[in-house]
């Protein structure tokens, strides 16, 4: 093996193969490699982030998995209330890997102006409620706080604001009626913060307030709300979770996780994952062909020396591996600045934000990154072995080549 590595050392440093025809062919090799690597770690980490980005911003609408009355419809709007008098409340510790549960209430709502009106649902919310995703949203001013007596607080989006021309500290009028015989009941809401999730489809309808102003409207206990949101550690264990919470709450209960209520918008961020798929496999057959093309070339330049070594006892095997290794010094140096320079563009990009996106397409204003050990070491780990492997077979061509003639071989 040291023979193997001397002799392929000194054809990767000999004058004549820096010099040789088979010179920009191999940098062509190696400037695929790089290309490709470049190429599959954008690919993956903006297709992570804006999946990642997508599912938190619903879940924080309506937590990994919705608790609900069996009774209630297909409506945003809480009809039927729940009993917070419950085993799983306030800590659900029938399941493991859940990470905090809150109660809420929902109800429809006309906001009044003087010039214009606007129909948004009201997200009633109390002390238990977990902030930690909005207070990435919040642009203006703070959060509500619930948590001392009941208020007007309450936060909107800024489509809403835009829209209606509110603006921190503005007070304005609420309207709710659920029959249309009866006058409505007002509130007047101040406007404590304003949030942008950039996902419109929510920020459109759904403002945030005290849950004690929907239970007093609901005439409802104290002790009533409308839905449980249950969050969970990771993920990828939403679907086994959902059903592990199902079996844990009472038979007139029932556990949706937000894969289900929001179906269409994740089956559509799971096709980020078959054109990743593609993308991959598409560079790493490039790479691999340029790379095939770069041996084969240097093979045949080095068809002389092969000859010598075969006349002097050398076996195929022995010969294909000082080509093998030599090739694998090239594919390591295309990874080398393959990942030097995608791993900075996307490092710039999480930091700088300088490519944008359009929200009303992909529910995010820039393209997100996801950076991760795991995905980076097994793509290039992955972009190695499969390289290599297939540079095996152009080089059963050296078990082909006579000594004679290719001492001969000019």
């Amino acid at each position: 093996m040291n023979f193997e590595l001397f002799l392929a050392k000194r054809i990767i440093n000999s004058k004549a193969y820096k010099s040789s025809v088979s010179a920009p062919i191999i940098k062509i090799g190696i400037a695929a490699i790089a290309i490709g690597i470049i190429v599959m770690l954008i690919a993956i980490a903006t297709g992570l982030g804006l999946q990642q980005k997508i599912r938190d911003k619903v879940v924080a609408f309506n937590g990994h998995i919705e608790i609900t009355n069996y009774d209630t419809n297909a409506s945003d709007e809480s009809q039927v209330p729940i009993s917070t008098d419950q085993d799983f409340y306030p800590v659900f510790n029938a399941v493991e890997g859940i990470s905090h549960i809150q109660g809420v209430a929902t109800k429809f709502a006309v906001i009044r102006t003087k010039t214009d009106f606007e129909g948004v649902i009201v997200k009633g919310v109390g002390k238990d409620y977990q902030w930690s995703y909005f207070k990435e949203f919040l642009i203006e001013g703070r959060l509500p706080d619930f948590t001392k007596d009941r208020n007007e607080e309450i936060l909107i989006s800024s489509y809403l604001a835009n829209r209606l021309g509110f603006k921190v500290g503005d007070k304005f009028q609420t309207l709710f009626g659920d029959n249309l015989s009866k006058l409505p009941k007002i509130i007047n809401y101040e406007v404590v913060g304003i949030y942008n999730s950039g996902f419109q489809e929510l920020d459109e309808k759904f403002c945030i307030a005290d849950i004690r102003h929907i239970q007093r409207l609901n005439k409802w206990e104290d002790n009533q709300v409308g839905s449980f949101e249950v969050f969970i550690n990771d993920f990828k264990d939403i679907e086994a979770k959902s059903e592990a919470v199902y079996n844990e709450i009472p038979s007139l209960l029932n556990a949706t996780p937000v894969t289900q209520k929001y179906y269409t918008i994740f089956e559509w961020i799971k096709v980020f994952d078959n054109n990743t798929y593609g993308i991959i496999v598409i560079m790493i057959i490039v790479a691999g062909i340029n790379m095939i093309t770069a041996l084969l070339v240097l093979i045949l330049e080095r068809t002389a020396m092969i000859g010598i070594l075969k006349a002097l006892g050398s076996s195929n095997w022995t010969i294909r591996k000082i080509f093998l290794i030599n090739a694998s010094y090239l594919i390591g140096l295309g990874l080398f600045w393959g990942n030097l320079i995608g791993l900075g563009i996307l490092l710039v990009q999480k930091y700088f934000k300088l490519f944008p996106l359009n929200p009303e397409t992909y529910y995010v204003t820039e393209a997100p990154v996801y950076l991760s050990l795991d995905y980076i070491v097994l793509l290039n780990l992955g972009t190695f072995i499969c390289c290599l492997l297939m540079l095996l077979i152009p080089s059963i061509i050296i078990t082909k080549i006579s000594p004679v003639k290719a001492i001969r071989f000019d």
